[in-house]
């Protein structure tokens, strides 16, 4: 199964990283640091590259999922000083590629232009995904968005079209086959499979300023936390516009936020989203806009988290 042979190729990258390394992958044409090297170091040249031909072969099996994921040309750098969130993905920035040193590259298919923020991220969020569902019980789900995914794959040409597809019928699986429960479970794991963000006291507006600069997001607005002492939990309404995903049946796909969500590790757990159509109860020309409201909880049950019903409010 490739989902098998994803699990074990990140384990054998995750395997080769040393947390006081000063070698590390990154694409030579574009800065990026790609599923499954991102934000990892290694402790030489030899096992740095090991991992690079790892990454190249991780990339051709997700590949075969999606024959529009992005190529890099992988090479192996030597930095030395700690490894800080500016390393990562997240906050990459091409601007000390003069203090690099680097080995041959370790091509991972046909160069050209880079790809937009957008498909990469959905790419990451997705192959996050599949992992999770390939190395847990997940197999009827996994199956389910598999199917879903190659007949969208015949019919959408477009990249950028088909990596928003991809997360939408993935979240609508996810959502129609799991109970909340499970739901939050495999988003977890999914979750920590992602590079780990920095832990915010502002969970919900630091997910949504990931989602804006990766383009799957417009503009949005955060009010203040209310908290609820009666059931324990803590929500956040929030105002958003241009949100990338679609609705689909009545539904809306959160599955983005609320991987992202569980990435920034709040102290409290997200257990909820609940979304209404901000466009249905305005009178001017404001489109594409959402009200959200995101509940977090210590020990509250969780509610949907993958794709949720649009009410008419919240």
């Amino acid at each position: 199964m490739v989902g098998t042979t994803l699990v074990e190729l990140r384990a054998r990258v995750e395997a080769l990283a040393s947390s006081c390394g000063s070698y590390y992958v990154v694409c030579g044409r574009t800065g990026e640091r790609p599923v499954p090297v991102s934000g990892k170091r290694f402790p030489d040249r030899a096992t740095a590259a090991r991992a690079a031909r790892a990454t190249a072969r991780y990339r051709r099996a997700l590949r075969r999922y999606d024959p529009r994921l992005p190529y890099y040309d992988l090479i192996v750098c030597e930095q030395t000083g700690p490894l800080t969130p500016a390393d990562s993905p997240e906050n990459r920035s091409t601007s000390a590629v003069g203090a690099w040193t680097l080995s041959a590259p370790v091509l991972d298919g046909p160069t050209g232009p880079g790809r937009s923020d957008r498909i990469e991220f959905c790419h990451r969020v997705a192959a996050a995904v599949f992992e999770t569902l390939s190395d847990g019980p997940f197999d009827g789900v996994e199956t389910a968005v598999m199917d879903a995914y190659f007949d969208l794959a015949e019919s959408v040409a477009d990249p950028d079209d088909l990596c928003l597809c991809l997360l939408e019928s993935t979240a609508t699986e996810i959502g129609a086959r799991l109970s909340p429960r499970r739901q939050a479970a495999l988003l977890t794991d999914a979750a920590a499979r992602l590079v780990p963000a920095t832990p915010s006291s502002e969970p919900v507006a630091s997910a949504l300023t990931v989602l804006q600069r990766r383009g799957l997001v417009g503009t949005f607005t955060c009010a203040p936390a209310a908290i609820d002492r009666s059931s324990g939990t803590r929500s956040v309404a929030v105002t958003l516009s241009e949100y990338a995903l679609s609705p689909r049946e009545g539904r809306l796909p959160v599955l983005p936020l609320a991987v992202e969500l569980y990435r920034h590790r709040p102290t409290w757990s997200p257990t909820a989203i609940r979304v209404a159509d901000a466009d249905a109860d305005t009178a001017d020309d404001r489109k594409d806009e959402w009200r959200v409201t995101v509940e977090l909880g210590a020990e509250a049950d969780p509610d949907g988290l993958s794709s949720v019903p649009i009410r008419e409010r919240v």
